[in-house]
């Protein structure tokens, strides 16, 4: 593989919703669901597909199943918008594997979160993530989320990374903005890198320092209103973004009523969206975190 042309002239941007896995109640994909939910989310004006992420359940998905929800996912979407798919592994080479899985199902790119339960340096990561680009002829995005996983992408880690030629970007979900603009600053003359925000509360604020997009898992519920912060933001109506974010926030702060992802797959329930039950042990919410959970919505005006 020609190292040269790898992932080149892939630049993410937008909202790209982290998409749940939608389950029967065996705990088994539901193909049906999903594709609708695809399109669901294309109508809403989306800019791309997350798919086996954090919000997908990855971590109870196997790679049988991980492939089926890769292929009903290009499938369904047939080039309307790019499909990241998640391929995240604890060891390097689980990550590989599922890399080059991904790759065979003909996506877009790949998201990889940190390795997590392990604590590697961060020079263990720059050779993770390197072995992983060098090993898939896909763009590869970095993925931090320290508050899953224990381990943190250092600014210094990201732009090392940024170098190589088919890392083209990385989905922050730290939460710290001052880290996420670092990464930005260290990476912005750098023409094929980019940073997206990986927290639904700071899209506005990080779009504010440079960031491109944002992979978002209430974009599930409010693809419109999602897509709005970014739209109005490129179109320069600060005012209009910074609104449509103030409106999306009390949905982020809701996360914590259930056990994630279990807020988003019971918001789509309650907007008659087919999203079936998280896996097991993170069972379904009480009928009081319910309630709670269809005023955040109404509120919003996404339920009357």
């Amino acid at each position: 593989m020609g190292n040269d042309a790898k992932g080149k002239g892939f630049k993410p941007k937008g909202i790209i919703p982290a998409v749940i896995t939608p389950l029967t109640k065996e705990e088994k994909f539901n193909e049906k669901a999903m594709r609708k939910l695809i399109n669901y989310l294309i109508a809403g004006g989306i800019h791309g597909l997350f798919v086996v992420g954090t919000t997908g359940e990855f971590y109870g998905l196997t790679p049988e199943e991980k492939r089926e929800i890769f292929m009903v996912t290009m499938d369904e979407t047939k080039g309307r918008v790019p499909v990241y798919a998640g391929t995240n592994g604890i060891t390097t080479r689980e990550s590989v594997m599922l890399t080059q899985l991904a790759e065979e199902c003909k996506v877009d790119a790949v998201s990889v979160l940190t390795p997590m339960f392990v604590s590697p340096s961060q020079d263990q990561l720059i050779t993770h993530y390197k072995t992983i680009a060098a090993n898939t002829s896909l763009p590869v995005l970095l993925y931090n989320n320290p508050p899953k996983t224990g381990v943190n992408l250092a600014a210094g880690t990201v732009a090392k990374l940024a170098e190589v030629p088919n890392i083209v970007s990385i989905k922050d979900s730290c939460g710290d903005l001052t880290l996420t603009a670092e990464y930005i600053r260290l990476t912005r003359h750098m023409d094929d890198f980019s940073v997206l925000m990986g927290r639904d509360t700071l899209i506005y604020g990080a779009l504010c320092y440079g960031a491109v997009g944002s992979i978002a898992s209430c974009a599930n519920v409010a693809p419109r209103l999602c897509a709005d912060i970014y739209e109005k933001y490129m179109a320069g109506d600060l005012k209009g973004s910074l609104e449509a974010q103030y409106t999306l926030a009390p949905l982020r702060h809701a996360f914590t009523i259930g056990t994630f992802p279990a807020v988003i797959k019971e918001s789509l329930i309650l907007l008659g969206i087919e999203a079936g039950p998280c896996m097991n042990p993170c069972g379904p919410m009480t009928a009081d975190e319910r309630e709670k959970l269809r005023q955040v919505l109404v509120g919003m005006g996404l339920l009357k």
